[in-house]
């Protein structure tokens, strides 16, 4: 399934719904062709670790797991949750995203 994502690495979003709802971040990684999205600081889960040369005394460790796409929203940049559209841009007559509330061209 080539589904194609509207949340890019680097966007800041805001998590919507779940354990994490109200919670904002910036997009670490975009996995699964677009599904799964790992946000820095949310959905912390708790793994437990074998000692090794990078961790010699083994434990637990905190870490991001990732959400689902149709959990979060993009942020523009006046800092309200959007959602995402997309337009040719007059000038160079590519595809841009915008934002759908202000109207903003988000890069």
């Amino acid at each position: 399934m080539n589904k194609k994502t509207n949340i890019k690495k680097g966007d800041n979003v805001v998590v919507i719904t779940g354990d994490s709802k109200g919670s904002r971040g910036k997009v670490l990684f975009v996995e699964d062709e677009g599904i799964k999205i790992i946000v820095e600081g949310v959905n912390m889960v708790s793994k437990h670790t074998k000692p090794n040369a990078e961790n010699p005394k083994g434990g637990i460790i905190k870490k991001e797991a990732p959400i689902h796409v149709s959990n979060l929203k993009l942020v523009d940049g006046s800092g309200n949750p959007t959602r995402i559209g997309r337009k040719k841009d007059s000038k160079s007559n590519k595809s841009v995203r915008y934002s759908k509330k202000s109207g903003e061209v988000i890069k």
